[in-house]
């Protein structure tokens, strides 16, 4: 195989459709990061869940030393605690529940407000200055006055916070932008591929002379179809850097320099997640160029 020929080829078809591939480079620039967004916010709001609870949740936190509620004796005991879990055990309304420690409690504020403020001789907190808490799920969200009414009353209680006036509208908003991002990339993500079967049928149309040439000498179908192959290849890979770069500067820009100081509350996806849409784009990419390239030449260049 003449590799010098096929990268003749890729150069011309990459001139002579040059419009038609800017189109699309465009076009999946678009839906990539459409994409790479919607797979953000989903994980922003999954982060968003862990560190709060779902919508199905409440939270019932335990009396400390030094409460600020004067129902608060002093520390909760194992005996207050054993009574609480009898209690949140025997209600219908309760799917499951789970005791969370202080030193959980403590892991959760350091890693949401950073460990660096609880280090040092004068940290802002420690770990007994947390209280404890009962996670408790819900069977249903409408559902939840008669669990509610039956632990605060109880000894070793300070309070019950409902998760869902935090949660619930945080992840509704968060739900309905990875909602509107993924269905705005799949009308995109359509019209790239109507633009990938007119850019390798005006290029199958364009080189029909030598395509026939090839024919006649015996050219195998994957010699004959590599420059087409390598036009999506390059195309896909133009996306997907540019995408990917669109994904990095709303990250740097909209969320690390914006949104975490503007709402420092919210536990807010970091380059672990981003590697991961990275991911997703960089495979969808060419998947979206070079799947469509392989059934239309078959049929354009009928090898």
């Amino acid at each position: 195989m003449q590799l010098r020929y096929v990268f003749s080829e890729l150069g011309q078809g990459l001139r002579r459709n040059l419009s038609m591939h800017v189109a699309v480079i465009l076009t999946l620039f678009v839906s990539l990061t459409l994409v790479g967004l919607g797979v953000l916010l989903n994980q922003q709001a999954e982060k968003a869940a862990e560190q709060w609870g779902s919508e199905l949740q409440i939270t019932a936190f335990l009396c400390k030393d030094r409460d600020d509620n004067p129902a608060c004796a002093g520390e909760v005991t194992e005996a207050q605690k054993e009574r609480i879990a009898a209690v949140v055990e025997e209600n219908p309304e309760v799917d499951s529940y789970r005791f969370e420690t202080k030193e959980e409690a403590f892991e959760k504020i350091k890693e949401l407000l950073g460990a660096e403020k609880f280090e040092g001789p004068n940290p802002a907190a420690t770990a007994e200055d947390m209280p404890e808490s009962v996670w408790i799920t819900l069977n249903d969200p409408d559902e939840y006055e008669g669990i509610e009414s039956a632990i605060i009353g109880l000894d070793g209680v300070s309070s019950v916070r409902d998760q869902r006036q935090i949660v619930g509208p945080v992840l509704q908003g968060l739900n309905v932008m990875r909602i509107g991002a993924l269905g705005i990339a799949a009308f995109l993500v359509v019209a790239a591929l109507l633009l990938v079967a007119n850019t390798i049928r005006l290029a199958a149309f364009a080189r029909r002379r030598e395509i026939g040439i090839m024919r006649l000498v015996g050219a195998s179908t994957l010699y004959i179809a590599l420059p087409f192959l390598m036009e999506a290849l390059v195309t896909a890979a133009i996306a997907v850097v540019v995408a990917v770069g669109a994904l990095g500067a709303f990250m740097w820009f909209g969320v690390h320099q914006q949104l975490e100081d503007l709402v420092g509350f919210i536990p807010w996806i970091g380059m672990e997640e981003f590697t991961y849409a990275a991911i997703v784009v960089a495979i969808l990419g060419p998947v979206l160029t070079l799947l469509p390239t392989l059934v239309l030449t078959r049929k354009y260049l009928k090898v």
